[in-house]
């Protein structure tokens, strides 16, 4: 079977590169230099001329404040080659991947998000991953929608990295303790993915899915326990509102995922964000020596 993995530099498409290196079918990986998504001529062309039975979009537009300043290029990103790969999928009768995200949401609630509550995105991000999956039902294709929230790996730049380098260079740190989510390992969320795929288990069970790490923290309580895990207990870490730093867009304050639908659908066991933290940790770590 022939996948084709978009994005395959970012956070999810590195992990998706390390899965696909020992599976028995052909997973093909590009980025924006090997196919531009944006162009539905030489997405439809590239699927065709490699037999892609499957489509697993890694490749987005996901910074959130510039987006409100850059609404062409994010429209362009998460909806409009969204729609283009979905169109190919549907001209050959494949099945599409998308990742989405838990900005699709809006401030109201305080309880985990199902997949069938009601969206209300707050900012041209949110908007723009919601117009993507708009666009993948829109055009009757096959496919799998993952929502995930608060990503994070060893590839890229993201907030696990960012913590580690900072509590070792600094004696003190302010991090938000009014948002609330659950972080996500990137390295899970592609497991689970290329779990599905490599069971065919997808057909007939199409739809959106939320996918997270278990547990429940804020930006602060991740931060302090990312310090400790990496070694840095030197630098003191203490609580700050969300208002404390500006920004063009307003980030929902309660973004945790309800996972019971993945979970029983597929009977998919998903570790603690404290577990995959360390994990993860321990494996940056191990690439600098």
């Amino acid at each position: 079977m022939n996948i084709l993995v978009t994005g395959a530099n970012g956070q999810l498409g590195n992990e998706m590169r390390r899965l696909g290196a020992v599976s028995p079918n052909n997973y093909i990986f590009t980025d924006v230099a090997e196919l531009d998504i944006t162009d539905a001529t030489a997405v439809s062309e590239a699927v065709k001329e490699n037999g892609i039975e499957i489509i697993v979009n890694c490749a987005a537009y996901t910074n959130v404040d510039k987006a409100e300043s850059d609404e062409a290029t994010a429209v362009l990103i998460n909806a409009t080659a969204v729609a283009n790969l979905a169109a190919a999928m549907k001209e050959v009768g494949g099945t599409l991947f998308h990742v989405s995200t838990d900005y699709v949401f809006g401030i109201d609630g305080n309880t985990p998000r199902r997949e069938d509550m009601p969206t209300a995105p707050l900012g041209v991000y949110g908007r723009t991953k919601l117009m993507g999956e708009e666009a993948i039902e829109k055009s009757g294709c096959k496919a799998l929608i993952f929502r995930t929230a608060w990503l994070y790996s060893e590839y890229g730049n993201n907030f696990l990295k960012t913590m580690m380098r900072l509590t070792a260079e600094r004696e003190q740190l302010n991090v938000v303790f009014d948002q609330v989510g659950t972080p996500t390992y990137a390295g899970d969320l592609a497991l689970a993915i290329f779990s599905i795929i490599e069971a065919g288990v997808y057909a007939g069970n199409e739809g959106i899915y939320h996918f997270s790490n278990e547990g429940v923290c804020s930006w602060y309580d991740f931060a302090v326990e990312i310090a400790a895990a990496a070694g840095n207990t030197d630098c003191r870490i203490e609580p700050c509102h969300s208002s404390e730093f500006p920004s063009p867009v307003t980030r929902p304050p309660y973004s945790v995922l309800d996972k019971t639908k993945i979970k029983k659908t597929f009977d998919i066991d998903i570790p603690h964000w404290r577990e995959s933290m360390e994990y993860c940790i321990k494996r940056i770590k191990a690439a600098k020596q």
